[in-house]
């Protein structure tokens, strides 16, 4: 058991001190997933060093008589992860990420009452991304989501995305 836990110890030290690629200072785009609903997100990456980026996500939809169901559902969410990125191999990286958002929803029943809240969330990401010789930037991610003060059901959401992205 102490050789499996020095084993992974070691991995994942190996991991943190491998060398990533330079990353490009900016870059803008769409994420494009499920995320409960809201579906496509414009999403900013700025560059803070070799290894790390802040990365920006704001997502929103607008449903009228959502599934038949009378209902019109509104919601907007913004997410602010920081990022670490490592080089797998030439353009090819991999990152990690923790970060959160805040977000409102609101619905209603026709000729009803509308509901409508303020949520907040703990989010993080991990993913892999080729890095192109021309400007663009592709990614997919699995990103889970906690918190959401209702809005998710149990409090969790998450999703699996593509990522395309103009890097300048």
């Amino acid at each position: 058991m102490k050789k499996i836990i020095l084993s992974a110890l070691m991995l994942i030290g190996l991991a943190f001190t491998a060398q990533a690629q330079d990353i490009s200072k900016n870059a803008l785009g769409l994420r494009l997933g499920g995320n409960n609903g809201f579906g496509g997100e414009l999403s900013y990456q700025r560059g803070l060093s070799k290894s790390n980026r802040l990365e920006l996500d704001l997502g929103w939809r607008n449903r009228n008589n959502y599934e038949n169901s009378g209902y019109d559902d509104n919601a907007i969410k913004l997410a602010a992860l920081y990022q670490w990125v490592w080089n797998i191999d030439g353009g090819f990286n991999w990152y990690a990420s923790v970060g959160g958002g805040v977000g409102n929803y609101s619905y209603d029943v026709k000729n009803d009452k509308r509901y409508s809240d303020t949520f907040v969330f703990a989010a993080g990401d991990i993913g892999i991304e080729y890095n192109f010789d021309f400007p663009l930037l592709i990614s997919l991610d699995f990103r889970p989501e906690f918190g959401g003060n209702g809005y998710y059901k149990n409090n969790y959401g998450s999703d699996i995305a593509l990522g395309l992205r103009f890097q300048f």
